[in-house]
């Protein structure tokens, strides 16, 4: 039998109790936030295992893939099961995000700067899972991390300010800003 046999079929044809229930999912690109980069990284693998370059810099300490970036700090963080860490805000300091293949974060973004063209947009995405990537966050996008499954996941972050404890540039939102939901593994 082929599909030309078969009527088509309309939101009309569907019984009344489930009409107002059907949505149809989006398959177009997602909103972006100005200024946020991912980058792919090369993951070699071969029987003994897997190798990526997380980073080249320059004399002065720049990324080469974004060469206006100077690297001032690295840091590590492991993220529990069930954890929720957000929102960090940072007026002055920029990030570079990088979070293994082996291991899976959901990533939320959202953009607060008042004079950007893409002021509230939200970018949410699992970084990890089997691709090599880094994320390079602007100043003033809001970030965080949550892990929703039910191992350890870790990352490894770049800045380009050094921590300081006594004027931290560690400015937080309320995690649940966007809804509790945000957080959640999405349904359906």
């Amino acid at each position: 039998m082929n599909d030309h046999a078969l009527p088509r079929l309309s939101l009309d044809d569907i019984g009344v109790e489930y009409r107002e229930l059907v949505t149809t999912q989006e398959y177009g690109p997602k909103p972006r936030i100005e200024g946020v980069q991912i980058l792919d990284l090369r993951w070699f693998t071969d029987d003994g295992g897997a190798f990526t370059e997380l980073a080249r810099l320059d004399e002065q300490g720049c990324l080469a893939v974004l060469p206006e970036f100077q690297v001032r700090q690295v840091n590590y963080s492991v993220v529990l099961p069930g954890a929720v860490k957000a929102w960090h805000l940072h007026f002055n300091q920029e990030d570079v995000w990088f979070i293994p293949p082996t291991v899976r974060l959901l990533v939320g973004l959202l953009d607060v700067r008042a004079s950007s063209p893409t002021y509230r947009n939200t970018m949410r995405f699992v970084m990890g899972a089997g691709k090599a990537q880094v994320l390079y966050i602007p100043r003033g996008v809001a970030h965080g991390v949550a892990n929703i499954w039910a191992q350890d996941a870790y990352m490894m972050y770049l800045v380009n300010q050094q921590f300081d404890p006594e004027k931290p540039d560690e400015n937080r939102l309320p995690w649940d800003v966007l809804g509790e939901s945000f957080w959640q593994i999405q349904k359906g």
